[in-house]
């Protein structure tokens, strides 16, 4: 069946979750790379604790309780404000450069977002990013009250645009989305952000494994479930020849 639209994941493939480092930086200089991975690691695992335990709140929510974890693991001291206002620093994430070139370039399909994301926090960064007349359309997990990767999220994203799973080519960087998608029956895309041997090479010549290096090794790698990507391709751009050819 052709290929009519292409969903993407928001944290992480359109959007840079690591551009928040400079306002955890700010806010406790030296300590900004520890935090932003530590609050992202634990960010998504909130979102899978709260969908095992039934006990859903959005993604703002979350977003702050993993900062007030993370900033209590650490041993920083932060009030409820400091923490929104942090927490803010995910409605204005980093576009990946190579982003507004092709949705542009993809304007002859429909696309659109599905993402944990509130509604409030993804009209606030698409805004931000300058893409909302790039999309048809914002899906969030919000919809339904229960995260990635929650098959009835995806199938909610087949009754969104009215299309069936044969014509919806899914997007994403990150492994967890990526299984849960190929899952439901979805054609996938992996954007691989960090080549294998690139990761390798960063874990055998370190002697003490950072947080960021660590980050990759958990968030950016392929899971191994046996629900491999159909596709993996370095940048979004790539999509453009690959999706031209299925229509």
């Amino acid at each position: 069946m052709a290929l009519k639209a292409l969903v993407f994941d928001a944290y992480g493939t359109l959007f840079d979750v690591q551009s928040v480092a400079g306002v955890t930086d700010a806010a406790f200089p030296g300590r900004g790379e520890t935090i932003t991975q530590i609050w992202r690691l634990k960010q998504l695992e909130y979102t899978w604790l709260r969908a095992l335990m039934g006990r859903y709140e959005d993604f703002w929510a979350v977003t702050c309780e993993s900062l007030d974890f993370t900033l209590k693991t650490l041993g920083l001291a932060a009030t409820p404000e400091l923490i929104a206002k942090i927490a803010e620093a995910y409605d204005a994430l980093a576009l990946y450069p190579e982003a507004r070139q092709a949705l542009t370039s993809l304007s002859g399909f429909r696309l659109a977002i599905y993402s944990n994301g509130s509604p409030a926090m993804l009209k606030r960064l698409i805004h931000h990013a300058g893409i909302d007349g790039l999309l048809e359309t914002v899906i969030s997990v919000d919809e339904i009250g229960i995260y990635k990767p929650d098959p009835r999220g995806y199938a909610l994203v087949e009754k969104r645009l009215g299309l069936s799973r044969d014509e919806i080519l899914f997007v994403s960087s990150n492994g967890f989305d990526i299984a849960g998608a190929k899952a439901h029956g979805f054609s996938v895309a992996r954007i691989e952000r960090i080549p294998p041997a690139i990761l390798r090479a960063e874990l055998e010549q370190a002697s003490l494994v950072g947080a960021k290096t660590l980050f990759k090794a958990l968030r950016m790698q392929p899971e191994q479930l046996g629900l491999a990507a159909d596709l993996t391709i370095a940048a979004l751009t790539d999509l453009v020849p690959y999706a031209t050819a299925r229509r």
